[in-house]
Order: structure tokens, then C-alpha cells, then sequence
């Protein structure tokens, strides 16, 4: 088991609903936690707030994940306050659903632009900063294997994550840093519930064999297991989806 009392995490998207989830996940297991945001800094220091609440330390960090310079500076900030960063969990993401053939092409460049170029800037920097034995966590989707219309350019960009994720874990050999994804099934989140009706949302609740959708906790607790205990899994796809295909 790795100590993780003396470990400092970075979350994008940490002021979303799994996001948040994760920052107070990993707080109860004594990590330091920054929690990064693009836009809402009042609702990112609610989640810090949360964060020194269950005992840990905490750290707002902001800026674009796509963006190079503001991911630097947002790493720089982190190291300089708490001496260097052991874990990164990369939650930060947008879906925009619509068939392929409708699909409204700007939108589907807003999503590469954060899901694909977002991912790689904050592996990137992960790869170049994490600690030895630490440990970087991205995003997928469970619907990579599902394949529900809709969904083509979302998980387009999700399969691209899941690409780099496994060819980056072989690539830091000898670094003793772990590199996986966790790819959630349907979860009851702002994200996810927003646009679909109750009929739908039913559906989905159903489709997995445990027949519930899934709660941001449920997804914390695959990301603190990668985060932490799980030192032989690496370069792995985590589908945390209660049975869903």
C-alpha cells in the first residue's frame, strides 16, 4: 500500500460533479489536493473548502487545460506551494451529443479541444512533473464500448484519450509512474443528466446488470484505488460502470 498522507494531487475539472468527488475522496485518504478550474473559481473554492473540512490541505489552481502556458503556470503553482505533485487526475471535459450527421461541426472542435489537446497538455505536464511513484489518471467513457447514438464525436475524442493514456504509460518505462484512464458508465451528474428526459434517463439506469446509475462516489473510489494502492496496474482502461457492456 502507498502512503498517502505525504501525497499532493492535482484534479482538473475539480469543481465539477466527479471532479469533486474525487477531490474529497482523495482528502479522506490524506492527500494534499489543488483543485484546478476554468471558469467557476466560487464554486472550485467550495470544493477547497470541502477539502480542508475533512482535515486535508487544499489549493485553487485555475486556467484552460488546452491551453500550454496557463497548464504550466497552474503545475508551477502547485510545486511551488507544496514542494512537487504525486497523483493527477484529469476529469476536466464537455460532451456535446448529436448525431453525426447533424452535428454541428463547431461543437465538435470545442469538444477536441478539450477532451483530445486538453488531455494531452495536462498528460503532458504530468508526465514531465509527477513524482516517482506517482500516478496520472484520465477520462474516458464507457459508451467507447457501448456505442450509443449520439455519442460518435464524443467518444471520438474519449477513444483518442484512451490511445495516449496506454502508449504514454509504456513510453515513461523506468519512471516507476503509473498511467490509466477510467472510462464511467452512465453517472448522475449535471453533465450527464442535462438534455435527456426522464424516459431516457430510466433506460440508462436499467441497462446495467447492478440497474442504477452510477453516483460521482463510485467513480472516486476507481480513481483513489489507480491513485494510490494500485502500483501494478498501469497502462490500463478502468470501466467503472456497474456491468455495463
Amino acid at each position: 500500500m502507498t502512503d498517502t498522507t505525504n501525497r499532493v494531487a492535482l484534479v482538473t475539472g475539480g469543481s465539477g460533479g466527479i471532479g469533486r468527488a474525487v477531490c474529497e475522496r482523495l482528502a479522506r485518504e490524506g492527500y494534499t489536493v489543488a483543485v484546478h478550474y476554468a471558469g467557476n473559481k466560487a464554486r472550485a473554492q467550495e470544493v477547497a473548502d470541502a477539502v480542508t473540512a475533512l482535515g486535508a490541505k487544499a489549493a485553487l489552481v485555475g486556467g484552460d487545460v488546452a491551453a500550454e502556458n496557463e497548464m504550466a503556470a497552474a503545475f508551477d503553482a502547485v510545486e511551488s506551494e507544496f514542494g512537487g505533485i504525486d497523483v493527477v487526475v484529469n476529469t476536466a471535459g464537455i460532451m456535446l451529443l448529436a448525431p453525426i450527421t447533424t452535428l454541428d461541426l463547431d461543437d465538435l472542435d470545442r469538444m477536441h479541444r478539450t477532451n483530445i489537446r486538453g488531455t494531452f497538455v495536462v498528460s503532458q505536464q504530468a508526465a514531465r512533473r509527477l513524482r516517482e511513484g506517482g500516478a496520472l489518471i484520465n477520462f474516458s467513457t464507457s459508451v467507447t464500448r457501448t456505442h450509443f447514438p449520439n455519442y460518435g464525436a464524443y467518444v471520438s475524442s474519449k477513444a483518442a484519450v484512451e490511445g495516449m493514456t496506454l502508449i504514454l504509460a509504456r513510453e515513461l518505462r523506468g519512471k516507476d509512474i503509473t498511467v490509466n484512464a477510467v472510462a464511467p458508465g452512465p453517472v448522475a451528474t449535471p453533465l450527464f443528466l442535462e438534455g435527456k428526459d426522464q424516459a431516457t434517463i430510466d433506460n440508462l439506469a436499467k441497462a446495467a446488470p447492478l440497474e442504477r446509475l452510477g453516483t460521482p462516489d463510485d467513480i472516486a473510489e476507481a480513481v483513489a484505488f489507480l491513485a494510490g494502492p494500485a502500483r501494478w496496474v498501469n497502462g490500463q482502461v478502468l470501466f467503472a460502470n456497474g456491468g455495463l457492456g
